[in-house]
């Protein structure tokens, strides 16, 4: 692997090469420079955690998160039995894997539901079951907030200062929360925000707002330069506030899944230096 000390801190989201398996995605930063991978659970269960752990390690990779943990909103006791029980299996695949970052979408509302308040509570129910499991382990549970567009379905957590209103309550090496510019850039409390989480930010991660929005709204991501969120101010504020991590690049777009997954890492190198690291 070529080391450019620019790209000491990029990790690639798996999620950006759609197609690629676990030991594709890994080839592909080794080719590309890139020195950290941010990995999902379900590639990783087709081959299993300690070959995913092996094939990264022997790449001279980190793993710098696993998503997803999180819908944790269920209404009914047999629901919510199932989301703990499947959260606990994705802390234990984050040990698995070396990671200490393990990504929360936290679910919208129930179907049929309303209740805006009482699905947040359950979600903080839920965080009181899970924080000590996941300390216990060495992982930290990283609360995302989602663009308001997806409260109903995937995020009842919309602000950055929701997310920290939730993990404050519990030490923070058992819960942080993700900074992730697609879904925080439009905040204007979101520099107050950071500012406040300190030491709680556990992930932060990069790409652009595209309009208009597809009619799927979730591959609404493109890639940094393609849309309208100014990076480098963000950087610097997670940078200010004492996060020392990777910076995850996690794209959602049908059409950079269809592009040739090098062709989509060079351009990610790319945009990164010039983009994201500019002062």
């Amino acid at each position: 692997m070529t080391a450019d000390p620019r790209l000491a801190k990029l990790s690639l989201n798996q999620r950006t090469t759609e197609r690629w398996s676990v030991r594709e995605a890994v080839d592909g930063c080794v080719r590309a420079g890139i020195p950290a991978i941010g990995l999902w659970r379900e590639p990783v269960a087709e081959i299993g955690v300690p070959a995913a752990a092996k094939l990264v390690a022997d790449a001279g990779l980190r793993v710098s998160s696993l998503c997803r943990g999180g819908f944790l909103t269920a209404a009914d006791d047999a629901g919510r039995a199932e989301a703990l029980a499947d959260n606990r299996r994705a802390i234990d695949e984050a040990a698995g894997l070396g990671t200490d970052c393990l990504v929360l979408v936290v679910g919208g509302l129930p179907p049929g539901s309303r209740d805006l308040p009482g699905a947040r509570r359950r979600v903080a129910d839920a965080l009181a079951e899970l924080a000590p499991y996941a300390g216990e382990r060495g992982v930290r549970l990283a609360l995302e907030p989602l663009h308001p567009m997806y409260c109903v379905d995937r995020a009842v957590l919309s602000t950055l200062g929701q997310a920290l209103d939730l993990a404050e309550a519990f030490p923070v090496a058992q819960v942080g929360v993700v900074v992730d510019a697609f879904h925080v850039w439009w905040d204007p409390d979101v520099w107050r925000q950071i500012a406040r989480a300190g030491a709680r930010i556990a992930s932060f991660q990069v790409c652009d707002f595209l309009t208009p929005l597809p009619a799927d709204v979730l591959l609404g991501r493109g890639m940094m330069g393609d849309g309208h969120i100014d990076f480098p101010p963000l950087r610097r504020a997670v940078e200010a506030a004492g996060y020392t991590g990777d910076t995850e690049v996690e794209i959602f777009n049908a059409e950079v899944w269809a592009t040739d997954p090098d062709r989509v890492l060079a351009t990610m190198v790319a945009r990164y230096v010039e983009l994201v690291l500019a002062d």
